[in-house]
């Protein structure tokens, strides 16, 4: 990532703002651009919501919500007010009010403060693209986590030089103080001021008065429901700067982006995400409400970049990404295998221990298998495309469980039988667009530790309880102790199959078990499978990321769909209840989520190497290769650097490799039987007894100590 320039400053808080309310001669606040009379009519009765709680207003006909919150127009900074909500909707502060509104500042700080401000910097952006380049098409240009794109046609991509040249237009549009106004047009308006906009012009069609159909995902941040709104940036003297169709709401000038924005980087991208249409060049940048919150950000992006699974994948040989594979198929190097190892040993001897039983299925199998399942049509956009053999179509395998379902189905099942519980390491691949493959976070093929318990409805509860209580011992060991619950229900797709009661009940178990481990519960509407809600560990790192790791989903569309019974103790056939849930999730993702939590430094238990002795000299390699050996005989891993190399570089070169612990030997260690203990953060113990060392490196490892 380029480095981030500092912004130029905006006018300071003192200078007159074109955004600011002016009063009238009887000190009322009166909206940008009013006149000095107030407007004709009866006044309005609003009631405007504060830390306080709530105050009935009366307020002159024609004021906006930015008069009745005048009060907080001076706060600054994360109190800094950008715009409001009225009636439950986000709005523009020049929003005139109609009688019985409630009104609510939204601050530059809150969550929907800072996505409004973002989406203004994007606006921002797009102007001084523009400026430089009048022959650039606007694409759209949401807001997005932690900043900003805004998508362009243009014929030369950026450079680097391009984006630092950007910023400083920005920062010259943001000194200005240009001020945001909305204009609602019809569609014959808006095509013809937009006529030389084509990708507006097609937005214009799928989302206006007289269009249809849906908008990718973004582009509803441009273009509103029910009328078609177009934003203008407004010069002091009044004057049209630059205009965009856009939903809003906006910041009431430019100058609210201060001195915190800048813009990060460019890409390409294909117009609505379809690689059947034009690829644009999409900016990035991010906005803050301060400055202060902009240096953390970029500290924490200089971070995450040091951590970067793929960069240390390589510095430690863990894996690889041969183009001779193809993208997002990594292979496991030796020592990434250890690790991989690792996961698989600990994840399989705790299954066998929660009482499920290990299966194994095919990689691919006919296509009917996935129509009963009801995963085809729904997910055939992320399976990879079928295969003709011997007149049928097969299907690489995306997902375990009909496989699993198939396990049960072979014979029959009796209630003495339930919970029962399968168990495999599922290899599955899913067709990623290159756009979106991530290292061994987003991958094309990847093993999952995938498991499906069959049970009653009465035994559902219950079981779900165990299967979290299985996830979160789990992530603790693994040195993650800082997540939540998220809930993720049915939205009013069409995709999602069942009825409400089946769906309410499912997701009212879950939402039971989840409150009960006392944890934080967040809600996901509109999340779920298609067969049944879900809850999903939301994990945060070791600087404060949050990932997607394990999940336990309620499925009552599956059996129905397969057929599956049971017989009950009154000699009925049941149709059982299906939990899916997968601890890690994939091997490969959680893998790479713990190579960036540790920087690659693995507590010792997980550690490719987890000793290197290192002798003074080459006199003493013998003594360390005894050591050595008897700490392979306990089940360490451990190698002697006998290179040639000097002492000094042998340490610099292990530790840099983020071996655990090194034990250094010379003459005097060797006529004690001892060693020097060294950390791999530099502390060394000297002189130590060689069986104290064996003891410290196997309780380290016994203990899954996090040293």
């Amino acid at each position: 990532m380029p480095e981030i320039p500092s912004s130029p400053a905006a006018d300071g808080p003192d200078e007159p703002r074109s955004d600011e309310p002016r009063s009238d001669e009887s000190g009322r606040a009166t909206p940008p651009g009013a006149g000095s009379e107030g407007p004709a009519g009866p006044p309005v009765q609003v009631v405007v919501v504060g830390p306080d709680g709530r105050a009935g207003r009366t307020l002159p006909a024609g004021s906006t919500a930015g008069d009745a919150l005048a009060e907080r127009r001076g706060d600054r900074g994360e109190d800094a007010l950008v715009v409001a909500r009225v009636g439950g909707e986000l709005v523009d502060l020049d929003t005139v009010l109609a009688d019985g509104d409630v009104v609510e500042p939204v601050t530059a700080g809150s969550a929907d403060g800072l996505q409004v401000l973002r989406h203004s910097a994007a606006h921002v952006l797009a102007q001084a693209v523009q400026a430089a380049r009048p022959d650039a098409r606007l694409g759209i240009g949401p807001p997005v986590v932690d900043g900003f794109y805004y998508d362009f046609d243009v014929d030369v991509p950026f450079t680097p030089e391009d984006l630092q040249a950007l910023h400083k237009a920005m920062g010259r549009i943001v000194k200005e103080g240009q001020r945001f106004s909305r204009r609602v047009v019809t569609e014959e308006q808006a095509r013809a001021e937009l006529a030389d906009e084509p990708y507006k012009l097609e937005l214009i069609g799928l989302k206006g008065p007289a269009g249809g159909g849906e908008v990718a995902e973004g582009a509803a941040v441009e273009v509103g429901g029910g009328e078609l709104t177009i934003y203008e940036n407004l010069r002091r003297d009044g004057s049209v700067a630059w205009r965009d169709l856009c939903r809003g709401p906006h910041v009431p000038s430019t100058r609210a982006l201060g001195n915190a924005f800048a813009v990060t980087r460019s890409a390409a991208a294909y117009w609505r995400g379809d690689q059947e249409n034009a690829q644009l060049q999409r900016v990035y940048g991010t906005a803050w409400p301060t400055k202060e919150a902009l240096t953390a950000y970029v500290e924490r992006l200089a971070e995450a970049e040091r951590r970067d699974h793929r960069r240390l994948g390589t510095e430690l040989d863990l894996f690889s990404f041969p183009d001779e594979i193809g993208s997002g198929l990594p292979v496991f190097h030796p020592r990434g295998g250890v690790v991989k190892r690792e996961m698989e040993d600990y994840v399989r001897r705790r299954h066998v221990e929660e009482g499920f039983d290990y299966v194994g299925t095919p990689h691919i199998s006919k296509q009917q298998l996935f129509e009963t399942s009801g995963h085809l049509p729904y997910y055939a956009d992320t399976m990879f495309p079928p295969m003709e053999l011997e007149n049928a179509e097969y299907y690489l395998k995306a997902m375990n469980c009909p496989m699993h379902n198939l396990v049960y189905r072979s014979r029959g099942r009796s209630y003495r039988e339930l919970p029962l519980r399968f168990f495999e390491f599922g290899s599955v691949y899913r067709y990623e667009k290159s756009g979106v493959v991530h290292g061994l976070t987003r991958v094309r093929g990847m093993t999952q530790d995938d498991s499906h318990s069959y049970c009653t409805a009465e035994q559902a509860p219950g079981e779900i309880s165990k299967l979290l209580g299985f996830v979160l011992g789990l992530l603790r060991d693994f040195g993650i102790d800082d997540y939540y619950l998220e809930l993720s229900t049915r939205g009013d797709s069409a995709k999602f199959i069942g009825s409400d009661e089946q769906w309410e009940q499912a997701t009212e178990v879950l939402r039971q078990a989840a409150v009960e481990t006392g944890l934080e519960l967040v809600p996901d509407p509109g999340g779920a499978a298609f067969y049944g809600p879900k809850i999903s560990v939301q994990a945060r790192d070791a600087i404060g990321r949050t990932w997607q790791m394990s999940t336990v989903q309620y499925d009552f569309n599956q059996p129905e769909r397969f057929g599956l019974e049971y017989q009950a103790a009154d000699g009925s056939r049941q149709q059982p209840v299906m939990i899916h849930s997968a601890k890690f999730g994939s091997i490969e993702r959680f893998l790479g989520v713990l190579v960036e939590h540790y920087a690659g430094a693995f507590p010792p238990w997980l550690a490719p190497v987890q000793v290197v002795g290192i002798p003074v000299a080459g006199d003493f390699a013998p003594y360390l290769h005894d050591v050595a050996a008897l700490l392979r005989r306990r089940g360490v891993r451990v190698e002697v650097d006998d290179s040639d190399d000097r002492m000094q570089k042998k340490i610099r070169t292990h530790t840099k490799q983020k071996v655990p612990f090194l034990l250094i030997a010379g003459g005097e260690d060797v006529e004690k039987g001892a060693v020097s203990f060294r950390f791999r953060d530099g502390r060394q113990d000297n002189g130590v007894p060689v069986d104290e060392a064996v003891e410290r490196v196997l309780t380290a490892i016994t203990t899954r100590a996090q040293v």
